[in-house]
């Protein structure tokens, strides 16, 4: 197949435009999802409209990647694509989208429209159809993003530039940037985003916008923030993300508890990498290089937080600089973002756990027994020992702790962690012991003996107890 591309208007070749299509072996064309799209696009046609891949499907193709989703773009209105599809989902028809299930899959068709009056700073307050794709293209957000293609030629056509920015590797809005982020402020975020997850540079233009304007990111609903910052810290660029957020301005307005950490100095002795940010940035780096960690949300947001609470707690005496009490600090700010943000209760109580946890591990090697496999057993902790991993790394690079911890896991079995208790209040009642507080006392003293391997039988257990507590 020869594969065309028009950029504003003139049909080259895709060794003229310089820019690899398709350059992996085994391309999405082979996969299912491209071909249900291409059927749909197919399908569209033949009823005489026009219709296109459009957005990040064409960018992620004309880079030689294989796309994810496919997003569809065509004049035909959303009643006459319920009638020529069996099964639609209309999730907003008054902008013009409309969902067609294939095989169990939802792909995204919007009819061709213009936008105006964005009076919310996020939805247009009007919305008129169109019979042509390019006044489609040009409402759009990015240049990147604002690409068509034939999916039946592979010609890509190109109405705003932005092949050429794709071969600079540059983020830039479609037409003034400072209108494109006051009609729709999350713009400035994706831009970020956008920029970061594809290692671009965001064009000089619209990083001034985004710094001019970066106050009303604040406008933005708390899930799409979440949302979005969400994906840049598990994009595989984390690091850059959140130092583009910081030189927008956008951070002091969405995370102003974490733009606190710039600046925050460190004892050398501990951190000789430098200030709290810093260290905060370059266990993101290292995060990011780790699939499976970051595709974690509660550990990826455990990472971004974990010293969030050392601004507020650092102080300074004759033995250098202190952050005393910083783990509680932390979770206690923490869990404000996390509310603010609107995080699921279940994701919320284990990145707190793990801003709350990080410490202990400096006195892990320590532990009596039963205190230690305490530690090991809490919930998740195996999350737990990776950010200590990564917080070794980022500073001092000592890794002895992860690893004892790391052997202890080994040796105790999952029954020596959390043995089946020998006594339980039925026990005591029979004992002659009055139900009350002294119960959970009594109980949890006698699983420390167990766990120490000072007792292993019920009858040890009822003697420790009435050596301990005589009636």
């Amino acid at each position: 197949m020869i594969i065309k591309k028009c950029i504003r208007g003139a049909v080259v070749t895709a060794a003229e435009a310089d820019i690899e299509i398709y350059g992996k072996k085994g391309s999405v064309k082979d996969k299912n999802p491209r071909e249900e799209a291409v059927a749909i696009v197919r399908k569209l046609r033949e009823a005489g409209h026009e219709a296109f891949f459009v957005g990040g499907s064409v960018r992620d193709l004309a880079r030689g990647l294989d796309p994810e989703e496919f997003d569809i773009v065509t004049s035909a209105r959303p009643e006459e694509i319920k009638r020529l599809f069996p099964k639609t989902v209309p999730v907003g028809e008054s902008f013009g989208i409309t969902l067609v299930v294939r095989d169990g899959k939802k792909y995204e068709i919007a009819t061709y429209r213009t936008d105006a009056g964005y009076g919310d700073g996020r939805h247009p307050s009007r919305v008129e159809f169109s019979s042509r794709a390019e006044e489609d293209v040009l409402r759009r957000d990015f240049t990147i993003n604002g690409l068509l293609m034939d999916p039946e030629s592979g010609r890509i056509i190109d109405h705003v530039g932005g092949l050429d920015d794709l071969r600079r590797k540059i983020v830039r809005t479609i037409g003034n940037p400072g209108e494109r982020f006051s009609e729709d402020h999350l713009r400035m975020l994706r831009a970020v985003r956008f920029a970061a997850n594809l290692n671009f540079a965001l064009d000089d233009q619209t990083f001034l916008a985004i710094v001019a304007h970066s106050g009303r990111i604040r406008r933005v609903s708390a899930e799409r923030t979440r949302e979005e910052i969400t994906r840049i810290l598990q994009g595989g660029h984390a690091r850059r993300g959140m130092e583009l957020l910081a030189e927008t301005g956008l951070l002091t307005h969405i995370l102003p508890e974490v733009d606190e950490m710039r600046g925050v100095d460190q004892p050398e002795r501990f951190h000789p990498e430098g200030d709290v940010w810093e260290h905060t940035l370059r266990m993101l780096a290292m995060l990011s290089v780790e699939p499976q960690l970051r595709s974690d949300v509660r550990f990826a947001w455990g990472t971004l937080l974990h010293d969030v609470g050392k601004p507020a707690t650092r102080s300074v005496n004759s033995g250098g600089i202190h952050f005393y009490g910083h783990p509680r600090k932390g979770e206690k700010i923490a869990a404000n973002i996390l509310d603010r943000l609107r995080f699921s209760r279940a994701d919320a109580e284990t990145i707190l756990s793990l801003i709350r946890e990080h410490m202990l591990f400096m006195n892990a090697m320590e532990m009596r027994p039963s205190r230690l496999k305490r530690f090991l057993r809490i919930p998740d902790f195996k999350l737990h020992l990776e950010l200590h991993r990564l917080d070794c790394l980022a500073s001092h690079g000592d890794l002895e702790t992860y690893e004892f911890c790391r052997a202890k896991l080994e040796e105790y079995a999952s029954e020596q962690l959390k043995p089946e208790r020998l006594i339980g209040g039925g026990d005591l009642i029979a004992m002659g012991y009055r139900p009350g507080p002294l119960f959970s006392e009594i109980i949890r003293v006698a699983e420390d003996a167990q766990l120490d391997g000072e007792i292993s039988t019920k009858e040890e257990a009822i003697k420790f107890v009435r050596e301990k507590w005589p009636l």
